[in-house]
């Protein structure tokens, strides 16, 4: 399949010549030892046609992708995926602290304004964060409060009034390599757009929509159902990288065989594409070490709800516990009250008795005969 690959792209070299190059030059020499036998097949591959190189890769993805350089392929991609035709005005810088220390799972982020002024923050992430609703709210609320404060003191520079009719809409747009269980419940949807509406058919802008695309859950339906539109022919081009797909990518849809023939003549700067690919692994490194932090944080509060549970369920053992020994020592000091009473009742019939008694003894004295 590499060699009908190589037809399409001839610049693809062998392995021998990559090698060859590599073992030329000591300083890639070291760098190419320095990685796992599995990471350096995995080079290979990908430079050699054997699989597709990793377009969502931050350094493949701003060589094809670029908004600057290539503002038409992202404009196609935008307008696919919001339904509607985007063309960027200008490429926002990423001014905001809010990535901080997230940063480690997120491949790109790349914020651009359109031409109706309104803000599209375009997100991919190898491995889907914890709580995505809530963190894509939180970005989504952070851009638009940036586009707020840019357009009111706008406007007081210009010395004109501000107006919130002036703030346009904010789109959160999230791609994941790996997504998290939430979307798993949906095997079979691989976009999920999200807007805020009321109950009663009220129409009020409320500025904020979502779009989720978890790329694992669409390529599972692409194996099973293909190609069917353009908008999967750009996830494909940027999620899969089987050269069959590939080959199958650039016959029904020739115009991604430029992005393959740039990422391909990419990879014939070796010593570029090897320092790429270098920090791409230690991104991976993170990432997987960020993700088993999530899962065992996930597994530390999952534990941490039992052991609440069970502490919740003690006290409610305790505290039925203590209402039954209040009642026991309630019942217990009524029963040492009865006996108490008995003792007092059983003294007085003693006291009778011995009254009694003497008093029969008395009359038998004065010779009085009792019937």
């Amino acid at each position: 399949m590499a060699e009908e690959l190589k037809k399409y792209f001839p610049m693809i070299r062998t392995r021998e010549e990559i090698c060859t190059e590599i073992g030329q030059k000591k300083e890639l020499l070291e760098l190419y030892r320095g990685w796992t036998e599995e990471q350096q097949n995995t080079f290979l591959d990908y430079c050699t046609g054997q699989r597709g190189v990793r377009v969502l890769s931050d350094s493949v993805f701003k060589e094809v992708l670029d908004p600057l350089r290539r503002p038409e392929r992202v404009e196609e991609l935008l307008s696919l995926i919001l339904k509607q035709k985007v063309k960027i005005l200008q490429v926002l810088p990423l001014d905001s602290p809010r990535i901080g220390d997230e940063q480690s799972l997120v491949v790109m982020d790349l914020v651009v304004e359109l031409e109706d002024k309104s803000i599209v923050n375009l997100e991919v992430q190898r491995i889907g964060y914890q709580f995505p609703g809530e963190r894509a709210a939180c970005y989504s609320a952070d851009l638009l409060l940036r586009q707020y404060r840019s357009l009111r003191d706008a406007r007081r520079e210009a010395g004109k009034k501000f107006s919130y009719r002036d703030i346009k809409n904010v789109y959160t747009v999230i791609l994941y390599e790996k997504s998290t269980s939430e979307f798993h419940q949906f095997p079979d949807k691989y976009m999920h757009y999200f807007g805020q509406k009321s109950d009663t058919g009220l129409k009020i802008s409320l500025l904020q929509e979502y779009v989720f695309i978890p790329l694992d859950i669409f390529k599972n339906i692409l194996q099973n159902k293909g190609i069917r539109n353009k908008l999967e022919a750009w996830l494909t081009f940027l999620s899969v990288d089987e050269p069959e797909t590939i080959l199958k990518l650039i016959t029904e849809y020739p115009q991604f065989k430029r992005g393959y023939e740039e990422i391909y003549e990419l990879c014939r700067n070796t010593e570029k594409v090897m320092e790429m690919y270098s920090k791409e692994l230690q991104e991976m490194d993170r990432n997987t070490v960020q993700y088993m932090i999530d899962e065992m944080q996930d597994e530390i509060n999952e534990k941490d709800k039992v052991i609440q549970k069970q502490s919740e369920e003690i006290q409610k053992q305790s505290e039925e516990m203590q209402k039954q020994s209040e009642k026991m020592q309630r019942q217990s000091e009524e029963m040492q009250k009865q006996s108490e009473e008995m003792h007092r009742q059983g003294k007085k019939i003693q006291n009778q008795e011995e009254e009694i008694r003497k008093l029969r003894e008395l009359l038998r004295s004065s010779g009085i005969s009792l019937q």
